[in-house]
């Protein structure tokens, strides 16, 4: 068996993984919408933006795979440390040059460290005494996660997509979120060597788990690479900064919501809510003919794409035993990863075309809500009731 750290609560503070996960948040939603607004004024082709996300989540996929050993290794401080230091240097480099292969060498890069950056700060959050201080720190992790990426949307308007500045300003706040690890050197959690569970046991997660995430990839990856592109095409840059907030927000907004549901409502016939919700908000943003119109869809469309992951993972892990939910939970990872970096291929793709990327959110979302409805019909079909779709997907 392979060995990985198991960790223990003891002296685990919240407080340092809080505080940098805030700033990387920050930096991480400025440098997420730059990126596509910033290619022609480096020089660079608009059809690099899809590439730049696919291998972005590329990296983030490798990078799930081996950041559990490296944190086993150095421990969650100085883990975090590394992590954050080899995404400054990727934005640094970035900054200085404009060549299409170093930046997708960069973006590759950094998607393994980001990777490494959610690693370690979910398992130091999560390695609670209580289910209510768990609950409490998912809470903020949630809260830091969604706030600082709609702050860092802010930083269109204030510092602009031209020159090297704006790329210098979001590694300047990946460096200030190293200091917290980096001078607080007590309060991470301590770790003892276990035995990680094979993922070939786990073959009778739900399938609706795997949809919702696959999905959740494809939609978010497109959001992230695509959508500021999107919008440019009809408002300003300043604009443009406030409207990804919106939508980073609706996902903010709807986790207390998710969260109430996830224990009242079958998680499939919740997915399909989400998604029917989803098209709904993609009729409003193309029919809108006033302002509020426009930012209610974008709001509606955050809400929706950002809950479909955490009702698939709570589907994926119903059922499993506590020893086995870190191996689920790195399933459901590894199928939105998948999604993440397929989604911003075939929607670069798509936004060729007359209709644009919503289209291509039109499609994802009514795709889903039919399969999360056969679903929920065939589980009460059977008799199940409330209980979830357990069809077998082998490993």
């Amino acid at each position: 068996m392979q060995q990985n750290p198991e960790i223990r609560a003891e002296g685990n503070s919240p407080l340092v993984p809080v505080i940098s996960l805030s700033l990387f948040a920050i930096a991480s939603g400025f440098l997420m919408s730059l990126i596509p607004l910033a290619l022609v004024e480096k020089g660079m082709s608009l059809d690099l933006a899809s590439w730049l996300a696919s291998v972005f989540y590329a990296g983030l996929l490798g990078g799930a795979l081996i950041s559990a050993k490296i944190v086993g290794l150095l421990g969650h401080r100085r883990a975090l440390v590394l992590f954050l230091l080899v995404i400054v240097a990727t934005v640094s480099a970035m900054a200085v040059f404009s060549q299409p292969s170093l930046w997708l060498s960069a973006r590759f890069v950094a998607g393994v460290a980001v990777a490494g950056v959610f690693v370690v700060i979910e398992s130091w959050l999560l390695m609670a005494d209580t289910e209510k201080a768990r609950a409490k720190r998912l809470g903020l992790y949630m809260a830091s996660l969604y706030g600082g990426s709609a702050l860092g949307q802010l930083g269109i308007g204030l510092f602009g997509t031209s020159g090297v500045l704006p790329m210098m300003v979001v590694a300047v706040l990946m460096f200030a979120a190293i200091l917290p690890p980096l001078v607080v050197r007590k309060g991470q959690p301590k770790a003892m060597a276990h035995s990680s569970i094979k993922l070939g046991e786990m073959k009778n997660l739900p399938s609706a788990a795997y949809i919702g995430c696959i999905v959740s990839g494809l939609v978010l990856g497109s959001i992230y690479g695509l959508l500021p592109l999107e919008l440019e095409s009809k408002y300003s840059q300043e604009q443009v900064g406030s409207l990804m907030a919106i939508v980073i927000l609706g996902g903010m907004a709807v986790q207390p919501l998710v969260s109430w549901l996830n224990a009242r409502v079958e998680k499939a016939l919740l997915m399909a809510v989400f998604c029917f919700t989803g098209l709904l908000s993609i009729a409003m943003i193309e029919i809108a003919t006033v302002t509020g119109g426009l930012m209610t869809g974008l709001f509606l469309l955050g809400a929706s794409a950002f809950a479909l992951y955490p009702v698939a993972i709570t589907l994926a892990c119903k059922k499993v035993s506590d020893s086995q939910i870190v191996a689920a939970a790195e399933l459901m990872l590894l199928s939105y990863s998948v999604g993440s970096v397929i989604g911003p291929v075939v929607a670069g793709e798509v936004m060729g075309t007359k209709e644009g990327l919503m289209i291509y959110f039109a499609i994802c979302f009514a795709a889903t809500l039919i399969f999360m409805l056969i679903s929920t019909k065939r589980n009460r079909r059977s008799g199940a009731g409330g209980v979830e779709d357990t069809a077998t997907v082998d490993i």
